[in-house]
């Protein structure tokens, strides 16, 4: 990559503007975004569409220039690195959109609640640290965004001080939350140790290295391989630390969908982004694969005994978190990846349209008195989406795969789960 050519550049703004632009709401004061009302509300969601928009240009720039690599500021210890590649590109693009969703939703479900300007500026905190998450170049820029994502999250949780569920669950989510960070500050030390980096590109060239040199070293990757697959057990609800996320209902139905389909599988995107390391110590492998196997079994026949729809979904998650850390226990990362895509889209509109179920079966017994749409612009309208959606879905293919065989499978296949969440938007 060039360092004279300005393009390098322009690429690099427009993948830190992601996250930045979400994270200035930070600068909000509280009393202004809650004055402000509805009219914070419209600007949040422009700007969570405008953030989607860069995600979609800077995915073509990643195809155009490769992938991004760039120390921006610090010293070889506490620096800034943005990692930006192909993975990084899908979880950008699939967080803006959801984002976008989310935001605009929220505008809705919370209009005329003195707190509504709260509540999206602490949304569009939560959702630009994710954002950062994913474009973090080193371990220590990674595990802040962690930690900034997780604390941003509980603002969320405890949104309703009056409802002691609400409450008990967001505490005993804190205390799981601060375990998994010990777990990642645990990582750091033992990353350090081995490797002497936190910067992503070295820590992956070091480990081949260590793991060239035999038996003398497998012991220093295999502790810090286990206390990453420790971190993100517990971030992704799996046995027996699974207990707090059914007990979230309680929060609004935003941000249940924004943790359920986005915040909660960032335990599978640590795996896979870590990859390189985690797949080198056999006993990591297993545990992902014993624990995710066994949990996908648990959480789905306690699935089957729910009555609440939202609880349902909830052990619906953690099985599918299940899944996804088994297939990273069998090395199929791509596939882990691809199942991130298609559970975070499916969920989103699960949880999102979930409140429309009373809703709909009391609609169906009252006759509707308002005219129906003409067949033409019913076509136009369907047209429209479709055309949308299946862009969508070519981007999503074309960043999980680079086979012209698949392509199109993958396209047709996000299209159908992105036709869902487009007419949620449509409707909110």
């Amino acid at each position: 990559m060039p360092t004279d050519s300005p393009y390098p550049l322009l690429h690099l703004a427009a993948v830190a503007a992601c996250p930045l632009a979400l994270l200035m709401a930070l600068l909000v004061p509280t009393h202004l975004a809650n004055s402000m009302g509805r009219r914070f509300a419209r600007l949040a969601s422009w700007v969570s569409l405008g953030v989607f928009g860069l995600a979609v240009l800077v995915l073509i720039g990643r195809f155009l220039a490769g992938p991004l690599m760039v120390k921006v500021a610090g010293d070889e210890a506490l620096r800034i690195d943005i990692y930006f590649d192909t993975l990084s590109a899908v979880m950008l693009l699939l967080v803006t959109f959801l984002g976008a969703v989310g935001v605009r939703y929220s505008g809705n479900y919370l209009a005329g609640d003195p707190q509504q300007g709260r509540f999206i500026r602490w949304l569009c905190v939560t959702i630009g640290s994710v954002l950062l998450l994913t474009i973090s170049g080193n371990l220590l820029l990674f595990a802040l965004a962690w930690v900034a994502t997780s604390l941003s999250l509980h603002k969320l949780l405890t949104f309703y001080p009056d409802r002691p569920m609400a409450m008990l669950a967001a505490r005993k989510k804190f205390l799981f939350s601060r375990l998994g960070d010990a777990c990642l500050v645990g990582a750091l030390v033992a990353t350090w140790q081995c490797f002497g980096t936190w910067n992503f590109a070295e820590m992956f060239t070091a480990a081949d290295t260590l793991r060239a040199h035999g038996s003398e070293h497998s012991a220093c990757l295999g502790w810090t391989s286990m206390l990453l697959v420790g971190c993100a057990l517990l971030k992704s609800a799996q046995f027996p630390f699974h207990s707090w996320l059914p007990d979230t209902m309680e929060t609004p139905t935003p941000v249940s969908a924004l943790m359920h389909a986005g915040i909660i599988n960032a335990g599978g995107f640590l795996v896979v982004r870590l990859s390189p390391i985690i797949a080198g110590s056999p006993a990591a492998l297993n545990a992902l694969a014993l624990v995710g196997a066994f949990t996908a079994l648990f959480a789905s026949m306690i699935m089957l005994t729910q009555t609440s729809v939202k609880r349902s979904l909830a052990y619906s998650t953690i099985a599918q978190m299940g899944f996804m850390m088994l297939q990273c226990g069998l090395g199929a990362f791509a596939l882990a990846v691809l199942h991130i895509v298609a559970h975070s889209l499916y969920k989103a509109h699960a949880f999102l349209s979930s409140g429309s179920i009373v809703s709909m079966t009391r609609a169906a017994w009252v006759p509707s008195e308002r005219p129906s749409a003409h067949p033409l612009i019913l076509l136009g309208t369907l047209g429209s989406a479709v055309a949308l959606t299946w862009g969508i879905g070519m981007l999503f293919g074309l960043s999980l795969t680079s086979s012209a065989g698949v392509l199109l499978l993958g396209a047709v296949f996000m299209m159908a789960l992105a036709y869902l969440l487009w007419n949620l938007w449509a409707s909110s």
